[in-house]
């Protein structure tokens, strides 16, 4: 054989396999009490679940996982419907977790991915905030304990929690607000961007956090215009916008009469 041909047929060969590794990316985990067991990988497309596989663990609880996907996305990583952890990968990534099979998502580590460690540092800020909420809530109970049901005891010492409880609210605001600005562009801004407290939205569109909503679609359109989650997003917010601009016309609007006019 022509050895500039056989040069070119190998050159040629090894572009397609560089290709085809560059759209996969690779899951490796290692979970204590794992063994003989199953994870389910799944895709958490724009407007639907996808199940993409289940893989059993061997008998150290490890497992390995790649995939081609079309485009940048989130996946959980589930050991049950209530008990999973979702990654951001990027292509060409090869992503380890390790954790606790039995308690997944409380104790899971992430390293390789830098999609992933953001929703991962996002998530533990939550448990933070979840955490300083049952505080509050067994302070509470307490507080109705001591007061043996007297409504006036307790609403003497109520505006204290009330007090710890904003402030809690106000720093999970906060953070979530810094992780937008900080990440501007990654599609874990959007998980950030749905981040309640107590069920009580920490971003609300609507209100003057709408811009954080305008914000992240003009980013993720630079980064990302072509990816579903970004188009997706994108007719979210103008279906925010109409309904946003509807409630700020009906504000009442102050009269200015000759009357009260300043020089």
């Amino acid at each position: 054989m022509n050895t500039k041909y056989l040069y070119l047929c190998l050159a040629i060969v090894a572009l397609m396999f560089s290709c085809g590794k560059k759209n996969t990316f690779t899951i490796e985990g290692t979970l204590q009490n794992g063994a003989g067991k199953y994870v389910v990988i799944e895709e958490i497309a724009p407007k639907e679940m996808i199940p993409i596989d289940s893989i059993l663990l061997d008998k150290d609880g490890h497992f390995s996982f790649t995939y081609e996907m079309p485009y940048q996305s989130f996946y959980n990583v589930k050991v049950s419907s209530l008990d999973f952890v979702m990654l951001l990968p990027n292509y060409g990534e090869t992503i380890t977790l390790t954790g606790d099979y039995d308690h997944f998502s409380p104790t899971y580590q992430v390293k390789g991915s830098e999609g992933s460690i953001l929703l991962w540092q996002l998530n533990d800020y939550t448990k933070f905030g979840e955490q300083r909420l049952d505080s509050i809530a067994r302070a509470f109970d307490q507080l109705v304990a001591d007061c043996k049901g007297d409504t006036n005891c307790i609403k003497k010492q109520k505006p204290a929690l009330d007090s710890v409880y904003k402030e809690a609210y106000a720093q999970q605001q906060q953070y979530v607000v810094s992780f937008i600005e900080r990440n501007k562009g990654s599609l874990s801004t959007l998980i950030a961007l749905y981040k309640t407290f107590n069920t009580r939205p920490l971003i609300n569109p609507a209100t003057e956090d709408f811009y954080y909503y305008e914000m992240i679609a003009d980013t993720l359109d630079v980064a990302l215009p072509d990816n579903p989650h970004t188009l997706n997003f994108r007719n979210t917010v103008e279906h925010l916008r109409v309904q946003y601009n509807m409630q700020q016309s009906q504000q009442p609007q102050a009269i200015v009469t000759l009357g009260n006019t300043e020089e």
